[in-house]
């Protein structure tokens, strides 16, 4: 009884079973015997499976279709009747006999059959034992597997409701597997994706797609406080018979493997950052511009804005009183939030009073970082004007990391760093990073304060042994500047006199002492008063009196010194000039021209064995001269020659007030009023005493 297709086409293959990855190669045979045991129904899979054509067998003893049996034994087709009417149902695994008179293991089912007549049949099912053998094992394998597999697998169908799933997965989502049955997937994994895992399941269940490995972040209903990360495969599953379509996967929880990835990224990241922050913070001795390079540092790599703030102890002795008002100066601040609250916030403050019970209290109390969310209760325990908590909470700041600036057993100040809400809360391993931060930061920042102490021990020294009004008697006119260097360098030994001499002379003094900080400013002070008494108590020949100083300066283990000593004579409009290695003076004439004098620079002082010359000047009336140290012509990246050239252009302008002329020529040459050495600029008109004018001493000159 062969098959037949719509359209009238012929079945050419056996009966099968149902379409399915298991079965649907399984050839299956149907065929009758009836109560003389002669076949009596035939069909197409029979004749596939023991190849004799319908015409042939039917009709025919069925003994044909099993090989002879052995003497004194029933044959096989009388045993698979007689067991098949006596209980109904019978499945056997026994030879069969092929057409070609092949033995082959076949196994077979049976059962009988009343017709309308009465008449019975035994109906047979037989198919080739290694193809149920091999579905057998397959049937095994996918129990077996959903049962013990450790992976978590899972069947949905085309609406991803569940159809089948393994206990691992149920174990994984901390809900009974008889719950999930039915549910939608999206009750179960629940995701913060916005919708894309699900995007991607409805596109496996389309058959458009496979997906291998995917991650997908996710917490469930029966473990709601665990956030799990899961490595994902889906595959379409193709309908068998007239079951539906749907989607197969396989789960893996890698939540451990994931956050063992994450935890050592973040500690090459907090590595990383404190590499930079070695590398960035320290680079000078300057308090405000270290405490910047900290803020650099952590900004944006480690928090969305930072502040650091140094304490106003009364003494550096005191101790911190908890129960006290904390009094804090803000010296560097800096965000990448674009909230105009949040710039107001950190840059509109210089000072900050903390209330006691502040969380800047609590933080010092214990010496070390401390992680606070901004909520009421930390703006009401530490902002103490409402003005400034509204800053905060409009500023975007969710999050405040708090670390002490210890140095030395001294608590030096406190680092602020805030994080928005779009980044993850400081965690115990940002609070360690903090306290590395605050802790190289904290001993820069010392360093700095220690220096600039010394820096101002140094210049207080330095302004005390310089003279604040030069005497220059009343034939010289004079304005005098004094420069300090910057914080990047230390004060210098920078220096200048103008001395009152006998006959009305005035002489002018200017010099540099190698070397920095307070044995420079020493130096120079021992080099300013010995010049001063050798001048009034020697001859009147500057070269001697420069021999004189340098004996003095290798007494004084001065080894190196310039020094300019100018000599001028009113009466007679002469200067005498001698030179220890400085650089010469400039003179401007009443038409504006401008010349050096006296470039024979000679030996600096302390080196010892050389002798000095003496060159002698006429001055007109009226004439400026310009006395200076190397601070104002020598720059980084520029020949001297060319800031000497700069100071001549600029001293040939009109030099009506000598003051603003002073002041004019800074400006110009140092227009960032921050010199990176020290500087010093004498400007002195010199005028004629009249005929028969009285000196100094009280003599009439002739």
């Amino acid at each position: 009884m062969p098959a037949s297709r719509p359209g009238g086409e012929q079945e050419p293959s056996p009966l099968r079973s149902e379409p399915g990855a298991l079965l649907e190669d399984v050839a299956v045979a149907v065929f009758g015997i009836d109560a003389e045991e002669r076949v009596c129904y035939w069909g197409p899979g029979a004749q596939a499976l023991f190849g004799h054509p319908a015409g042939a067998v039917l009709s025919r003893p069925a003994a044909d279709l099993f090989p002879p049996p052995s003497p004194g034994e029933a044959g096989g087709a009388s045993r698979f009747v007689e067991r098949a009417r006596t209980l109904g149902y019978w499945r056997v695994r026994m030879p069969a006999l092929h057409e070609n008179g092949d033995v082959f293991d076949c196994g077979l089912r049976g059962f009988p059959l009343t017709g309308p007549t009465g008449d019975g049949v035994v109906l047979g099912l037989a198919a080739r034992g290694a193809d149920l053998d091999r579905v057998k094992t397959n049937l095994v394998f996918l129990d077996t597997l959903f049962k013990t597999c450790p992976i978590g697998l899972v069947m949905l169908d085309e609406d991803l409701r569940y159809v089948h799933l393994n206990q691992a997965l149920a174990d994984m989502d901390g809900i009974p597997l008889t719950d999930h049955l039915g549910r939608p997937v999206e009750d179960i994994m629940l995701t913060s994706d916005g919708g894309e895992y699900q995007r991607m399941l409805r596109a496996v269940a389309r058959g458009g797609l496979t997906v291998v490995g995917a991650l997908v972040g996710l917490r469930t209903p029966g473990r709601p406080d665990l956030d799990q990360v899961r490595s994902v495969s889906f595959f379409p599953l193709s309908g068998a018979g007239d079951t539906r379509r749907g989607v197969g996967g396989l789960m893996v929880d890698v939540t451990d493997r994931e956050r063992a990835i994450l935890e050592a990224s973040a500690a090459r990241q907090r590595l990383a950052l404190l590499d930079r922050a070695a590398a960035r913070i320290g680079t000078t001795l300057d308090l405000d511009v270290t405490a910047h390079e900290l803020v650099q540092a952590a900004v944006p790599d480690f928090g969305d804005g930072c502040v650091v703030e140094l304490v106003e102890w009364m003494d550096e002795t005191e101790d911190f009183d908890p129960q006290l008002p904390l009094i804090t100066r803000r010296i560097a601040s800096g965000t990448v939030l674009d909230a105009p609250a949040a710039d107001e916030l950190l840059g509109s403050l210089e000072r900050v009073v903390y209330p006691p019970g502040s969380s800047i209290h609590d933080m010092l109390s214990t010496g070390r970082p401390l992680s606070v969310p901004v909520d009421a209760e930390f703006l009401a325990r530490t902002v103490a004007h409402p003005q400034r908590a509204r800053l905060l909470l409009d500023s975007g700041f969710a999050d405040i990391l708090i670390a002490p600036l210890i140095a030395r057993g001294t608590v030096q100040g406190l680092a602020i760093f805030g994080r928005s809400a779009r980044r993850p809360a400081f965690a115990t391993e940002d609070l360690r990073l903090a306290g590395e931060l605050a802790s190289r930061a904290a001993l820069c920042l010392d360093n700095a304060r220690l220096y600039g102490r010394i820096q101002d021990i140094a210049l207080t020294l330095q302004r005390a042994l310089l003279p604040s009004a030069p005497a220059a008697g009343p034939y010289v006119d004079i304005a005098h500047r004094y420069l300090p260097g910057g914080r990047v360098t230390e004060v210098g030994g920078d220096w200048y006199d103008a001395i009152d001499l006998p006959g009305g002379r005035v002489a002018l003094v200017v010099g540099d002492v190698m070397g920095h900080g307070v044995l420079a400013a020493a130096a120079m002070g021992r080099l300013r008063i010995t010049a001063q008494t050798l001048a009034r108590h020697t001859s009147d020949d500057p070269a001697a009196l420069l021999a004189e100083l340098d004996d003095c300066a290798q007494e004084a283990g001065i080894e190196w010194a310039t020094c300019l000593y100018l000599d001028y004579d009113p009466h007679t409009g002469s200067a005498r000039i001698a030179n220890a290695g400085h650089l010469p003076p400039l003179v401007r004439n009443p038409d504006g021209t401008v010349r050096a004098l006296g470039e024979d620079l000679g030996i600096p002082l302390g080196v010892g064995g050389v002798d000095y010359r003496s060159t002698t000047v006429d001055l007109p009336e009226g004439a400026v001269l310009a006395l200076y140290t190397d601070g104002l012509v020598e720059a980084r990246g520029q020949d001297i020659d060319t800031g000497v050239d700069a100071l001549r252009s600029r001293l040939a302008a009109p030099v009506d007030s000598l003051e603003e002329a002073a002041d004019r020529i800074l400006a110009e040459l140092l227009p960032d009023a921050s010199a990176t050495d020290d500087t010093v600029l004498i400007l002195a008109r010199v005028r004629r005493a009249p005929p028969g004018g009285r000196g100094g001493d009280g003599t009439t000159e002739r």
